[in-house]
């Protein structure tokens, strides 16, 4: 193979896009999963202006894969498009991360040569399939009979409140970060820094029961935002026993979809398409499970190990806001300017509807990249499982 189809094989974003997030119950919640993530899958077909048909794979994530989000909801979204049957698609699960490790997979396939064109994305309707309903037979255990740690169905606020202890971050620290995460989500959508990457969603009206009311609203915007500051956040009661993490410090129970069109960079050119931005480097890995939610530390190390750069030679971060003490742990470990990290806030203010997150991120990340004029961003995040994600963006 020579160097120029090497180069062609090269995988290349085309398009990106992600419903606005909703909070649960809110202006979402009339919709099943598959309606959520048709919505966007046509969004970034139409935005790339090819035919349905003309992908081959998609790969999404979902965590909770039950009920309305079982059977590989990945596949049903599709059909529910009613577009070319032919179309094979894939869910998987890796926890929060599941919508980030669905786009690694399909960049493999094309860099690969298995495939030329494919969409990752992820969804997850919180509001209709609660985190946890798929365990009614209880979880597969890792747990062996000599297992040191505990293993308590709030083992991820456990996780956060033992790295806030070993970091030593106080309640002071947590809440600072959740007005800052506020205040900068506003500021966002005050700019407009979020009007390319959402498009808007037609949803049923629901009534407290969750019974359609007939009417129809369209929900352009996050829902997640609140008009806040530490003054109110210290008076929230925190998640477990003096523990410093409160509803205000944690990402927020959401709706919603996002979804990337991928392609080799001979295809991209050949349909006279512009590149927007390629996946340098890519990283899945563990971490201890005594502290869960350090992954965004590890996967952060591996993946600069792996492509042989500094933290200052990346521009911006997107560092998934499961809990206040994930990014500031991050923070401190990598000695990272706050500044470039999360600039439009993340999961305190905008929600985090798991399996989309992922990919939500990278969407994000990606025109942000282009909003800024930058070159490079890295987005990580915390996993349940004590698995942590990393993709390094490079902008073209």
């Amino acid at each position: 193979m020579t160097t120029t189809d090497l180069a062609d094989r090269t995988p290349v974003i085309v398009a990106a896009a992600r419903t606005p997030i909703g909070r649960r119950g809110g202006g979402l919640a009339g919709l099943k999963a598959v309606e959520l993530l048709r919505h966007v899958l046509l969004e970034v077909i139409a935005r790339g202006g090819i035919e349905p048909g003309d992908v081959e794979q998609v790969i999404g994530g979902c965590v909770t894969q039950a009920g309305e989000q079982s059977l590989n909801v990945t596949r049903n979204a599709w059909l529910n498009s009613g577009h070319d049957p032919g179309v094979g698609c894939t869910t998987v699960d890796v926890s929060c991360g599941s919508g980030q490790q669905a786009n690694h997979l399909v960049s493999a396939l094309i860099a690969a040569g298995a495939i030329d064109i494919g969409i990752g994305c992820g969804v997850e309707s919180m509001s209709r399939v609660p985190m946890g309903v798929n365990l009614y037979q209880g979880p597969g255990h890792y747990k062996a009979a000599d297992y040191p740690w505990d293993d308590p169905p709030h083992a991820q606020f456990g996780g956060a409140e033992r790295i806030a202890g070993r970091q030593g971050i106080t309640r002071a620290d947590a809440d600072a970060f959740g007005a800052l995460s506020q205040q900068r989500a506003a500021h966002a959508w005050r700019e407009g820094r979020f009007d390319r990457e959402v498009t808007p969603v037609q949803a049923p009206v629901v009534d407290g029961d969750g019974a359609p009311t007939g009417e129809v609203r369209t929900v352009s915007r996050d829902e997640g935002l609140r008009d806040t500051d530490v003054r109110v956040l210290a008076g929230l009661r925190p998640n477990v026993a003096d523990g410093v993490h409160t509803a205000g410090t944690t990402s927020q129970v959401s709706d919603g979809a996002a979804a990337i069109l991928w392609m080799s960079l001979g295809r991209a050119r050949a349909l006279g398409l512009r590149p927007r931005a390629a996946l340098a480097h890519q990283v899945v890995t563990g971490a201890d499970p005594y502290y869960l939610l350090d992954g965004p530390v590890v996967a952060t190390e591996r993946i600069l190990r792996r492509s042989g750069m500094a933290i200052g030679d990346v521009d911006l971060f997107e560092v998934n806001e499961a809990f206040a003490a994930v990014v500031l742990n991050w923070q401190q470990a990598h000695d990272v300017d706050p500044a470039r990290v999360n600039p439009n806030g993340g999961a305190i203010a905008l929600g985090h509807p798991l399996g989309a997150t992922g990919t939500r991120l990278l969407v994000t990340a990606l025109h942000e990249l282009e909003r800024a004029d930058a070159g490079t961003a890295l987005v990580t995040m915390c996993c349940g499982g004590s698995l942590g994600t990393a993709s390094l963006l490079r902008r073209l």
